[in-house]
């Protein structure tokens, strides 16, 4: 199934999603608490405006290395952190932080939490997992390269874009993940190629932190990330989900 989160005049509402007659589904809550109500309110997708659809309670836990092969287990992975004040959402825009002169661009798969978990092991990862969507984790390369804290490099506003939407299963093994600038594809790559699975990512981020509700775990990237520039258009996809697409703007 795959959910929505719409602006709408009285305050963002979750929506489940009907590709066959493409419209939206308004629900009474939201479903990671209160399940499948429906309030009968149908929008049409060209009607409907999207929201990112998942705003993290408590933070965004990120990767790197995912493909370096000199990262032979999970601890040797780089572990970072994204404060949710850095989540935007659909069709909104990357704003350059002011001092910057590279910012960089990765399209992952994101995967959304469910409820609270510590130590989870890989096989029970299900347990705790509400869906999956998509995220460009941004970041501030020239900040890095300078000796700024990673919180700085990676955490500043719109740093992390989600969406469109959330989709309770995925079939990983048929999946691409696609970063495109302006409409060209400037990298793509199976989700089968990572090291690890996103199940293991999981599990690995609940051994280090006290995963909450709505708590976001990006899986990494592929390829180191690609410069964007004010003006541009950037577009993640992983290709059982859907596509975010950003504008980016100058700070």
């Amino acid at each position: 199934m795959k959910i929505a989160r719409l602006s709408l005049p009285e305050g963002p509402r979750f929506a489940t999603i009907d590709d066959d007659t493409q419209t939206y589904h308004v629900l009474a809550g939201d479903p990671m608490y209160a399940g499948y109500e429906y309030t009968g309110q149908v929008l049409r997708r060209e009607d409907a405006k999207l929201v990112t659809p998942m705003i993290p309670r408590s933070k965004v836990i990120g990767f790197g290395g995912i493909v370096d092969p000199g990262v032979q287990d999970l601890e040797g992975l780089f572990t970072f952190l994204k404060p949710n004040t850095s989540v935007t959402g659909p069709g909104s825009s990357i704003v350059l932080p002011a001092s910057s002169t590279h910012v960089a661009a990765e399209a992952e798969l994101a995967v959304v939490i469910s409820r609270m978990a510590k130590d989870v092991p890989v096989e029970r990862v299900d347990d705790v997992v509400f869906g999956y969507t998509v995220a460009n984790d941004v970041t501030n390369v020239s900040a890095a390269n300078g000796g700024a804290p990673e919180a700085q490099a990676k955490g500043f506003n719109t740093a992390c874009p989600l969406g469109p939407v959330i989709d309770t299963r995925l079939d990983f093994d048929a999946q691409r993940v696609r970063l495109m600038i302006d409409g060209a594809v400037v990298t793509d790559h199976a989700l089968a190629e990572s090291h690890f699975t996103p199940a293991e990512l999981v599990a690995y981020a609940s051994r280090l932190f006290t995963l909450l509700p709505g708590d976001v775990i990006i899986c990494g990237a592929y390829e180191p990330g690609v410069k964007i520039d004010a003006g541009q258009e950037v577009s993640c996809e992983v290709s059982g989900i859907g596509m975010l697409t950003n504008s980016v703007l100058a700070g």
